[in-house]
């Protein structure tokens, strides 16, 4: 039985045409909406959503091409842009009855979270950014041989057909080494959830190719876009990542400034999974910045 956040309705809501997202719901007051990342589903956010929701709506669905949700066909390369993606979650909270909403992601989530802000500000009231950079920062400041940690990124920006091939032929083995290699400890994921990750995701090969491929080509010129009409996050929001410029040379808060009117950014001592690593201080993170 695939694992679930204890407590947490499920339902899968319509969001666009053919695109239903299955969705977790728990919690009373105002709205918070979770987005994961990769190579995981809603159920990254099990600790924090539970915790939150003690004073929360808290929304965890599992974006579209991941987990439970719908995997449109992608034949223009437009049905996994982060805006297309955000636009997902803004008729998700609509559709639930929530017009405004605070909005957390985690790495691919964090990507549609940031569109979202930029798209819909009158809807986005606080973000929270977990271990990314924006899409054109992120291609920027990966060069040399520091770049082989991103191997998967240039990998999955290659036209369709020979990543979906190479990761579909040995999917838990690509997508288990994620898993391994970015958590701190990977004994944080349990057997369960572990299973549910890898099995989610091998059958989500061409929809996951398809989102990465996206930021390399429709999501940047779409940030990029953003970034030289001086186009910037309005609301608060509160980045929180590991120390990667120190090893990848350069500045992420730095970054982030260009960004963000009302930034708090912060390092976290951890994997890259640190909604999952150290859950008593991102939700704690998420509590602050409601507050701003």
């Amino acid at each position: 039985m695939t694992p679930t956040i204890p407590g947490f309705a499920y339902r899968r809501v319509t969001v666009a045409d053919g695109v239903a997202l299955h969705t977790a719901v728990g919690g009373s007051g105002s709205p918070v909406v979770l987005l994961h990342g990769f190579p995981q589903t809603h159920l990254m956010w099990r600790h924090v959503a539970a915790d939150l929701a003690g004073r929360h709506t808290v929304i965890c669905p599992d974006l579209r091409g991941y987990g439970a949700s719908d995997k449109p066909a992608d034949p223009d390369g437009t049905a996994y842009a982060k805006r297309a993606m955000a636009a997902d979650i803004v008729a998700l909270a609509r559709a639930l009855g929530h017009e405004r909403f605070a909005l957390a992601g985690h790495d691919r989530g964090a990507l549609v979270a940031i569109r979202a802000g930029l798209d819909h500000p009158e809807a986005v009231t606080h973000l929270a950014v977990l271990d990314v950079l924006p899409t054109p920062d992120m291609w920027d400041v990966l060069h040399g041989a520091t770049a082989a940690v991103a191997f998967h990124l240039y990998l999955m920006a290659q036209p369709p057909g020979l990543p979906e091939r190479l990761i579909g032929a040995a999917p838990d083995a690509f997508f288990g080494h994620f898993l391994d290699l970015w958590a701190r400890d990977p004994a944080v994921f349990p057997a369960e959830v572990r299973a549910a990750y890898l099995k989610a995701s091998r059958e989500a090969v061409p929809s996951i190719v398809a989102d990465y491929r996206a930021s390399a080509g429709i999501d940047a010129a779409h940030d990029r876009a953003d970034r030289d009409r001086g186009h910037r996050l309005r609301m608060p929001v509160t980045v929180l990542q590991q120390d990667w410029g120190a090893a990848l040379g350069y500045d992420a808060a730095a970054l982030w400034r260009g960004w963000a009117d009302d930034l708090k950014h912060s390092t976290v001592t951890c994997g890259h999974f640190m909604a999952e690593e150290a859950p008593a201080e991102i939700t704690e993170a998420l509590r602050e910045l409601l507050t701003r």
